[in-house]
């Protein structure tokens, strides 16, 4: 970051006022849209992103090198998360609307009127990460579960897809409201939107370094602020002896498959496969790496960055490298396969931190107690994945399902976690370090729960009550009153 007199530091400073300005100056005109016209601007945006989606994802291609295929279909899953936020807003669930008419005769004193719903928080932040520049970037999750909330976002741009970001920017911007969405670049401008009192909430998705510090500045404010991070996250994968006997070689494949997908560079790549000693899957899974061909990284950062991680966590005490990692040249990596056993594993805190790119440990274990004991040693992760046979494996399934969801936020059982559906449903968070609010979600409609705040009235007069509040629900939408949840919608 520039010093704070600086000529870059001046103009970051300038830049992130004008945008804050416009977003405080579009929050209460989205605040006070009927969920209709929201749900119709997330729609009209979705339609603008489609229609311009030949130009977004040729210059995409350009500068991400995911490929036109893989682009094509984030941005069919961009268009969607939109759509389905646009469905989640008419129908008005979110609002988690509860109504509580007095009562004169409550014990032990008289209960007044009560009547609560979730508004929302204001002008929101926006980090948009590098892996996925479409569904977690301007137009992303994050963006879209904001705006369904009634937030404006200001979104700093990540550095690798910066020409991609202010072309998606300009096609919001021409679907919703000024200052609905507005796009900034750069560190100084991050750190400046981060600290600025009129935002009030930050999404995030990036390095843990780089996490962790915007974290302490929201939280260091005067006024804190939520800061939902995802961080990163080593996605353990446990295979039970009955599951190796019954299908290894397919295990062994789906493992390859899974982590050097995207060249390793989904949030949800499995760093850690857990076998038991003497699984006799070595060769298998090395002639399934050795398939993999060398390909481009998302950037020259991303590639170096690997490098290092890979070879700090093949230096480790024990390390046997199966497939050993091999310095690239350019944005170009090739696969790496290590191995160790439990005992050196928990011993070495290092072996579980994530490499960001395609490289794996295998940690090879020799009983139930010790694979327990091994995982009891895993950070947080967004997912842990579960390979058994219920019928076989007796009682330790469910000891595994319970240390799965003791470390991570999605459990997954004889599949593979690479690959987020976006439903009400998923969830796509986790315990520290995989991101800094384990109760939220930043896939599926949950996710709009962060940028929502509850708000009680007491005694209201009924005329000026928020219209979704008042008696004989006119909006028709889901509500709990007295008690008793009314899913039936209806006009009063």
């Amino acid at each position: 970051m520039p010093p704070p007199n600086s000529p870059a530091a001046v103009v970051a400073t300038t830049v992130v006022a004008e945008a804050v300005d416009a977003a405080r100056a579009a929050a209460p005109l989205l605040a006070r849209e009927p969920l209709p016209v929201r749900a119709g601007r997330l729609r009209a945006a979705a339609d603008a992103l489609d229609t311009h989606g030949i130009e977004v994802v040729a210059l995409a291609a350009t500068e991400t090198h995911l490929g036109s295929a893989r682009l094509t279909g984030e941005l069919a899953r961009t268009t969607a998360q939109l759509r389905l936020f646009a469905d989640a807003v008419e129908e008005g669930s979110f609002l988690d609307i509860a109504v509580d008419h007095a009562d004169p005769r409550a014990a032990p004193v008289a209960r007044p009127d009560i009547r609560r719903m979730m508004r929302p928080i204001g002008p929101v932040a926006v980090f948009a990460a590098s892996n996925f520049p479409l569904a977690f970037s301007v137009a992303g999750g994050d963006t879209a579960s904001a705006l369904a909330a009634g937030c404006p976002v200001v979104v700093k741009a990540h550095e690798g897809h910066p020409r991609l970001s202010d072309l998606v920017g300009r096609v919001l911007a021409g679907a919703l409201p000024a200052g609905a969405v507005t796009v900034l670049h750069g560190r100084a401008a991050g750190r400046g939107l981060v600290s600025d009192p009129a935002v009030r909430a930050v999404g995030f998705t990036g390095s843990e370094a780089g996490g962790r510090a915007l974290f302490d500045l929201a939280s260091g404010r005067s006024d804190p602020i939520p800061f939902y991070g995802e961080l990163g996250s080593v996605n353990p994968v446990i295979v039970t002896p009955a599951a190796v006997a019954s299908r290894g070689a397919s295990v062994a494949a789906g493992y390859v498959a899974s982590y050097t997908l995207g060249l390793g560079q989904f949030c949800t790549k499995p760093g850690l496969l857990f076998l038991p000693s003497g699984h006799g899957l070595e060769s298998a899974l090395v002639d399934a790496v050795r398939a993999v061909t060398p390909g481009p990284l998302l950037g020259e950062w991303i590639r170096v960055g690997f490098d290092e991680a890979a070879a700090a966590l093949a230096g480790l005490d024990g390390v046997r490298p199966l497939v050993p990692p091999t310095a690239g040249s350019g944005i170009t990596a090739a696969p790496a396969l290590l191995a160790m056993s439990a005992a050196r594993f928990r011993a070495q805190p290092a072996a579980a931190r994530e490499c960001f790119g395609p490289a794996s440990l295998i940690v090879e274990y020799d009983d139930p107690a010790e694979l327990l004991a091994a995982l009891a040693t895993v950070p947080g992760s967004l997912t842990a994945t579960v390979h058994a046979e219920p019928g076989r494996d007796g009682d330790l399934v469910g000891a595994l399902l319970d240390a799965a969801a003791e470390r991570a936020g999605r459990v997954v059982f004889n599949g593979w976690p690479t690959g987020v559906a976006v439903t009400w449903a998923m969830h796509h968070g986790g315990p520290w370090p995989a991101t800094t609010a384990p109760l939220h979600t930043s896939v599926g409609v949950a996710a709009i729960r962060r940028f929502l705040r509850p708000v009680a009235y007491q005694d209201v007069p009924a005329e000026l009550l928020p219209e979704a509040l008042r008696d004989g629900n006119p909006l028709g939408l889901p509500r709990r009153v007295d008690g008793i949840l009314d899913t039936v919608a209806y006009a009063g």
